[in-house]
């Protein structure tokens, strides 16, 4: 991987990031997640850039960081080692789109930096979000990414909301003796004001003709700083 790749598009997302300062970092929401072989600590969020007026402009930040210790994680032989990963994105949002807009990304994980670029897709309500994009690496003999998630927190009571959520991130590969990778993480609870708990599982599923498949099921602990 060379440096000329990927470094114009960290530099751009950091440099409007930090511009931004905390008109960004907003109801930030924090996921503890503790299955019956992994547990996960999870950062996600995305807002608008405000405009000086503290309105909404059409530049929208993505932050996602994820971590997963495995119970089995043996630091001797290097085996179920932790693992991270960070994400940043920017889109450029036009009303006459519907939703629709270019996207820089940058993934940054356990084995290396990879630059993206594509097409998101963000609806943005009260009780409902949908957020999704494909995007393609930058890089020679790129992986073809799509990632969906779906939240929907319909009103219980006056105080109660229901909590359900769908992700689904998954890698298409450009070249044929690369691996396909697919993830499914799901969310169903309940949410008290800033607070969301409930039941979860995680499934992935990685390989082309022999396939390694994984599950994590548990309970997780949610809350919006």
């Amino acid at each position: 991987m060379k440096l000329h790749f990927w470094f114009p598009v960290v530099f751009f997302i950091v440099c409007i990031t930090h511009s931004a300062g905390s008109r960004v970092m907003a109801q930030i929401p924090v996921e503890i997640f503790g299955g019956h072989k992994k547990a996960t600590l999870d950062i996600m969020f995305f807002k608008f850039f405000k405009t000086p007026d503290a309105q909404n402009s059409k530049w929208l930040f993505f932050n996602r960081n994820r971590s997963a210790i495995d119970y089995q994680m043996n630091t001797q032989t290097g085996q179920y080692l932790p693992q991270f990963g960070f994400t940043e994105a920017v889109s450029y949002n036009l009303p006459a789109l519907k939703g629709l807009a270019p996207v820089a990304v940058a993934s940054i994980l356990n084995r290396g930096v990879y630059p993206k670029a594509g097409v998101q897709f963000a609806k943005i309500g009260k009780n409902y979000t949908i957020f999704s994009w494909t995007v393609a690496e930058l890089l020679k003999n790129p992986n073809v990414d799509f990632f969906f998630l779906a939240r929907f927190t319909p009103s219980l009571s006056q105080k109660l909301n229901l909590f359900s959520q769908i992700e689904l991130v998954n890698a298409f590969p450009s070249v044929n003796q690369n691996p396909f990778s697919f993830t499914q993480r799901y969310r169903l609870g309940l949410k008290v004001k800033a607070w969301q708990l409930g039941a979860g599982a995680d499934f992935s599923q990685n390989g082309r003709k022999n396939w390694v498949k994984t599950n994590n099921l548990g309970g997780f602990l949610r809350y919006e700083f």
